[in-house]
Formats: structure tokens, C-alpha cells, sequence
């Protein structure tokens, strides 16, 4: 049990290091109100785009379309299958998801050995480009 737990009514469970709560009152700007990150809108602009911004934006956007169908119908007449390219797609997504818990793993086994993952990597005949 904590030992400031009787003290201190409002702290409950176990406490973590590092990690404290903020003490009632003692609020920073938190309630302040809330401040866009985007520019707010110049005159005559209801929401601050232009409708020829509009124009040209969805402009490169049937650009691009046309360009995926293209390269859509280069696949298939090439004899790929759209249901082939998302198992392909699939099996990248896996594949990434696990060399990320390998680079974890190598992260960890260097720190707990005082070195860089640099330095592990001949050690499991692992290429730096790999």
C-alpha cells in the first residue's frame, strides 16, 4: 500500500515512478480557450480557401486518379490480379510489423549489454542495410 495514500484522499491505486498527479488548483492554461493551429480565415473567405485553390486541388486530385487507373490497367495487363497486389500488400504489412519487433528486441538486448544495435548486427549475421 502507499504510504501517502492516507494523506492524500484523491490518490488512488499504486504510484508509478515519474509519474505524479496534478495537485487540485493548481491548474497551468489548461481551461484556456482553444487556439487553432491553422491561420483563421482572411476576409471574404468563409472558411480560408479560394474556390480557384478548390478548382486547381481537385484538379491534381482527378490528375492522380487517372495516373492510379493507368498504372491499375499496366497491372492487370500484365497479369496481375487485384486480389494477387492485396495479398502481396497484406504479406509487406506482416512482414514490416515483424522486423519492427525484431528491431525492438535488438534495441533492447544492446541496452541491457551497454552497446549499439550497430554493434549486434554481426553478431546475428544481419547486414546494416537488412
Amino acid at each position: 500500500m502507499d504510504p501517502l495514500a492516507p494523506l492524500n484522499p484523491l490518490i488512488r491505486g499504486p504510484r508509478i515512478p515519474g509519474l505524479r498527479r496534478t495537485e487540485p488548483g493548481l491548474t497551468r492554461s489548461c481551461r484556456g480557450a482553444f487556439r487553432s493551429p491553422r491561420p483563421s480565415p482572411k476576409s471574404g473567405q468563409a472558411d480560408g480557401t479560394s474556390e480557384e485553390s478548390l478548382h486547381l486541388d481537385i484538379q491534381k486530385l482527378k490528375e492522380k486518379r487517372d495516373m492510379l487507373d493507368e498504372e491499375i490497367s499496366q497491372f492487370i495487363s500484365e497479369g496481375y490480379s487485384v486480389d494477387e497486389l492485396e495479398d502481396h500488400i497484406t504479406q509487406l504489412h506482416e512482414y514490416n510489423d515483424i522486423k519492427d519487433v525484431g528491431q525492438m528486441l535488438m534495441g533492447k538486448l544492446a541496452v541491457i549489454r551497454g552497446v549499439t544495435t550497430k554493434e549486434l548486427y554481426p553478431e546475428f549475421g544481419l547486414d546494416m542495410n537488412d
